[in-house]
């Protein structure tokens, strides 16, 4: 049966496919694929696998054309990386507020403007 092994690094990204035999495992597709050769830094002891975005043992059976992805580990911890923006982004407008400078300028106004009245010399004379 065809699977798919998928791996993404920040400058490539690859997906093979893959012939494995009916009841094949997420671990023996990776090794079928021979990314390991081509990507020495991939652990799948230590990594994590999943099945198409979720996370999935080695030992988990495969169906056909399910696609095997090999997660790389976070450098970060999200959550705390959007702790750190949000108070920088915190501390900035604060900055701002103290330096004095102007605040945003509001939108234009979207009321009709008014035409000026026609100059006196060329109204027509009342009869």
């Amino acid at each position: 049966m065809k699977v798919e092994v998928a791996y993404a690094r920040p400058d490539v990204q690859v997906i093979l496919e893959v012939d494995v035999p009916e009841g094949a495992t997420v671990e023996e597709a990776i090794r079928h694929s021979g990314i390991l050769e081509r990507f020495p830094e991939i652990d799948p002891s230590t990594q994590k696998v999943g099945v198409f975005a979720k996370v999935a043992p080695l030992s988990q059976p495969l169906r056909e054309w399910d696609r095997v992805e090999i997660y790389r580990p976070l450098i970060a911890d999200p959550k705390a990386a959007r702790r750190q923006r949000a108070q920088k982004d915190s501390a900035r407008k604060e900055g701002s507020k103290r330096e004095g400078n102007p605040p945003a300028r509001k939108a234009p106004s979207t009321e009709p403007v008014k035409s000026d009245p026609e100059p006196a010399d060329t109204k027509k004379p009342a009869e």
